[in-house]
C-alpha cells in the first residue's frame, strides 16, 4: 500500500497516512507468523489465525491495535510503556491490550505479535514454529 493510500475502517474513516503506514508494518509482522490470514472484525481490519482473532482495528478506541495479551504480559507493558499501550474499560476482562503501533519500536512489536500469535495459535503450529526457530538458532 502506499504511502498515500488509506486503510478503510467500518465507518469509512480512512487510517492517518502514518498510522496506515505502521498497520502495514504490523501486518508484515503478523502475517509471517504461521497460520494467520488478514481478515476483518466487526467490520474493521484484523489478523486472525485459523479463524481465531489474533487482532483487530479499533476505530473506537481512540484508532489503535486490539491485540491478544494474556493478563500478567499486559500489566507489564502497561507499566513499562503507558504511552503505547493503554486499556479500555471493554477490554479489561478480556485478554486484549490497546497498542498505539506508530509508537511501538519494532522489536516490541514482534515481540507482542509472536506473543499474541500463542495464545490462538493450534499447537501443532507452535510446534513448527518452534523447530524452524531452534533449527534458526543452530
Amino acid at each position: 500500500m502506499g504511502s498515500r493510500k488509506k486503510r478503510l475502517t467500518r465507518d469509512h474513516q480512512p487510517m492517518p497516512a502514518a498510522i496506515a503506514k505502521s498497520y502495514e508494518r504490523y501486518l508484515k509482522v503478523a502475517l509471517a507468523l504461521p497460520g494467520t490470514e488478514a481478515s476483518t472484525s466487526y467490520g474493521t481490519p484484523a489478523v486472525k489465525v485459523r479463524g481465531k482473532i489474533l487482532s483487530r482495528w479499533r476505530t473506537e478506541a481512540e484508532g489503535a491495535l486490539a491485540i491478544r495479551c494474556d493478563f500478567l504480559d499486559r500489566q507489564i507493558l502497561l507499566q513499562a510503556q503507558p504511552d503505547v499501550f493503554f486499556l479500555t474499560d471493554h477490554y479489561l476482562n478480556y485478554p486484549m491490550i490497546l497498542m498505539r503501533i506508530e509508537k511501538v519500536s519494532r522489536d516490541v512489536l514482534t515481540d507482542v505479535a509472536e506473543r499474541a500469535w500463542r495464545l490462538v495459535a493450534p499447537g501443532r503450529l507452535m510446534k513448527q514454529r518452534d523447530a524452524v526457530l531452534a533449527s534458526a538458532k543452530r
